[in-house]
């Protein structure tokens, strides 16, 4: 695929897939089985840059942009989908939050060390009862002078295990409608990481509870102005489905390059698959909607590059399509491998499993197309 990036642009995405194919590639098996995370993985791809790609260099970070961004993050995401969603999660909803809404101190104290990967963020908004109706949620913040003590379990927390920083959000006030946003360091009092989730796909990235009990943290812990917290949660989630649909194009693509292979090498009836025109079908379908989705990601990506002030309904349309086609492509890879794509010593039985995940977090797929409904209709 040949876009036109500029020389910082291509330089970045092509030391992510040097990187990703010599250091993430080689273990992500291994990792994915022991579900754990390659901390020092992504760690150093904070080192290199990657931990900080759209926060300025005044703030410490490589400001290399949301269209670099998102095409390292593909490259990430073809070697370890897990590495993967703790990179987006890194950029797009904490250092995004943190840069947008946060106080000049805040800034300066949480960006520099979250853009070099000496700390770790994590962003906090679903619970058992609120999952796409973040409305609902139940953890609340009451003040108390110079303080607000937060009580609540978060759920399906990425990063969580392993943060230093969460964005927490929270409701409060007389009738439970103010919704507020706060950072929250891993050694406040009343703050614990609960259950570990056993997952299907992304074995590798860390999802847990969060349990707030009795926190309290300063009023300088509060991200944006009290009362907005929802808003900084939509808002932010915006920049962070061009992350996750980086995620599924790059599975996708490795998939692709996976059945590509095989084919060429799968002897059946004399012959390699590849020469089947069923096989073929299938690869030439595959490889049409990855070309699709990886043109409408630098799209989208540009947009918020650009400084659009909302680029809801395209983020949205983004994420459903490119979730959903890494899912047929993905089901594609396994067909073409035949019985072997259904064995774990083959690549694509871990991105089939890696792929589900991201028609589900930042927004289901039903989600998506309420969100790109309401703003064809203008509600």
């Amino acid at each position: 695929m040949d876009f036109q990036f500029n020389e910082e642009q291509r330089m970045a995405i092509e030391g992510a897939r040097r990187f990703s194919q010599e250091k993430l590639a080689p273990a992500a098996a291994e990792f994915d089985e022991k579900a754990e995370v390659n901390l020092k993985g992504l760690k150093e791809l904070g080192r290199l840059g990657y931990l900080g790609m759209t926060v300025p260099e005044d703030y410490g970070g490589s400001a290399m942009g949301a269209v670099a961004y998102a095409g390292s993050m593909v490259e990430v995401s073809k070697a370890d989908a897990g590495v993967a969603v703790g990179m987006s999660v890194q950029n797009s909803l904490v250092n995004d939050a943190i840069l947008h809404f946060g106080t000049e101190a805040q800034k300066t104290e949480f960006l520099p060390k979250l853009s070099s990967g000496e700390w770790i963020g994590c962003f906090s908004l679903t619970e058992a009862g609120a999952g796409s109706d973040p409305a609902s949620m139940r953890t609340t913040a009451a003040r108390d002078g110079q303080s607000f003590v937060l009580n609540g379990t978060k759920n399906f927390t990425t990063n969580g295990g392993i943060a230093d920083v969460i964005i927490v959000f929270t409701r409060g006030g007389p009738d439970g409608r103010n919704n507020s946003t706060f950072l929250v360091k891993k050694e406040t009092p009343g703050f614990s990481v609960g259950k570990h989730e056993h997952k299907m796909g992304i074995r590798s990235s860390s999802t847990t509870e969060l349990v707030f009990q009795d926190c309290r943290v300063p009023a300088s812990a509060l991200l944006g102005e009290e009362g907005k917290g929802l808003k900084i949660a939509l808002t932010t989630l915006d920049g962070g489905r061009i992350g996750i649909a980086a995620q599924a194009v790059g599975i996708a693509e490795a998939a692709l390059d996976e059945s590509v292979r095989y084919a060429k090498e799968r002897i059946q009836f004399g012959k390699p698959i590849a020469e089947l025109e069923g096989v073929q079908f299938m690869l030439a379908d595959m490889a049409t909607e990855v070309e699709l989705a990886k043109t409408m990601l630098f799209r989208v990506a540009w947009m918020k590059e650009s400084g659009h002030k909302r680029f809801t309904k395209e983020a949205a349309m983004l994420k459903l399509f490119a979730s959903e086609m890494s899912h047929r492509v993905c089901h594609k890879a396994v067909q073409v491998h035949g019985g072997y794509g259904y064995m774990k010593e083959y690549k694509v039985e871990r991105l089939y499993r890696d792929q589900r995940i991201t028609e589900i977090y930042e927004g289901t797929s039903e989600i998506q197309r309420y969100v790109i409904a309401r703003t064809l209709l203008g509600a």
